[in-house]
């Protein structure tokens, strides 16, 4: 055995060697193979997507957030790379690599003193904000805010109102004529069958056709009506008004449904608050283009709700009218308004 001792050196034991410190590289995977998909609904972290859109090969794959993405969210709208299975067969799973930039935006924070934002809806065209006639009374803090959020997020506004069988739409007429946003009403009536159908819709459908449309309102303004009526197929579930005028929700998640004659309308839950901490005065003052001039002359950090701003004095002058600042000021105070 000592003669065997003799014959071994310390070169001959193995020793494990020790981890390395050399840190992970930061090249990640092309990943060229990626197929492109329109984002249409969100589920517990499931997504689902239509690749080939507009061709034969059109298909609904689900996919879930590749580790990648970060933290960046995944919404409603957006257009995406997948990877993997997307085949569309059942019970596959494929991975989302990439989100392409956004052209528009509609988003909300959790109330009016967290900033933390919430992606709602990318990339649409317009935001059709829901609103009845009566029952329920309509709110106008709530439409208000619905217009801060389309002006700051790059989507065009569009105000629906429903039940006009039930009250005259013309008081709301005035209050936003002066802001020049699309106003178009629906009401309801008994057909010649017995069932009810729903008036104006063609006007509704004229509109929205060829345009990716967000839909937002409070419960029980008959906003799935209106859905139910647009996309025959869509299947959304209605409900009625409580007794205390308020709607129970009936719709429960954002969904993209494609339009007969080309575009999509995307139904959204119905929302009883919409927080906007994350706007700022500066935000919504780049969608009134005939007052941004006259803020020169301000001083810093001005609120613009009065003086010491300099736009009395710009609107005195006659560059702009003083019920555009009247409506400019009122949609600023709704960020900081209740519902």
């Amino acid at each position: 055995m000592a003669r065997l001792g003799d014959d071994w050196d310390n070169d001959d034991v193995r020793v494990r060697p020790a981890r390395s410190s050399r840190p992970r590289t930061k090249t990640r995977p092309a990943h060229r193979e990626a197929v492109e998909g329109f984002v249409t609904t969100v589920d517990r972290g499931r997504y689902t997507c239509l690749v080939g859109e507009g061709t034969r090969q059109a298909r609904v794959v689900t996919a879930m957030r590749a580790r990648e993405l970060g933290r960046r969210a995944v919404a409603v709208g957006d257009r995406v790379d997948i990877v993997g299975d997307t085949g569309g067969a059942a019970d596959t799973l494929a991975r989302i690599v990439r989100i392409a930039d956004r052209r528009s935006i509609l988003r909300r924070s959790a109330d009016d003193v967290d900033t933390t934002e919430r992606v709602l809806v990318a990339n649409a065209d317009q935001l059709v904000v829901v609103s009845a006639l009566a029952d329920p009374e309509p709110r106008t803090g709530f439409i208000d805010r619905c217009l801060v959020a389309a002006y700051t997020g790059d989507l065009d506004p569009l105000i629906l109102l429903t039940k006009s069988d039930l009250a005259d739409p013309a008081t709301l007429h005035e209050v936003y004529d002066v802001l020049d946003v699309p106003i178009l009403v629906t009401g309801r009536r008994l057909a010649a069958d017995g069932t009810r159908e729903v008036t104006g819709l063609a006007a509704v459908r004229e509109r929205l056709t060829g345009m990716v449309s967000v839909m937002i309102g409070h419960s029980g303004v008959g906003k799935s009506t209106i859905v139910n009526a647009l996309v025959p197929d869509a299947d959304r579930a209605t409900g009625s008004v409580t007794g205390v005028g308020k709607g129970r929700h009936t719709s429960t998640s954002a969904i993209a449904l494609p339009l007969p004659d080309g575009g999509w309308v995307i139904d959204t839950p119905g929302v009883r608050s919409f927080g906007l901490a994350h706007v700022t005065p500066d935000d919504l003052l780049e969608a009134f283009d005939d007052l941004l001039e006259g803020t020169v002359d301000c001083p810093p950090n001005c609120d613009h709700l009065g003086p010491p701003c300099a736009l009395d004095g710009w609107v005195a002058a006659g560059h702009s009218g003083p019920g555009r600042l009247g409506s400019f000021r009122r949609l600023l105070l709704s960020r900081a308004a209740s519902d």
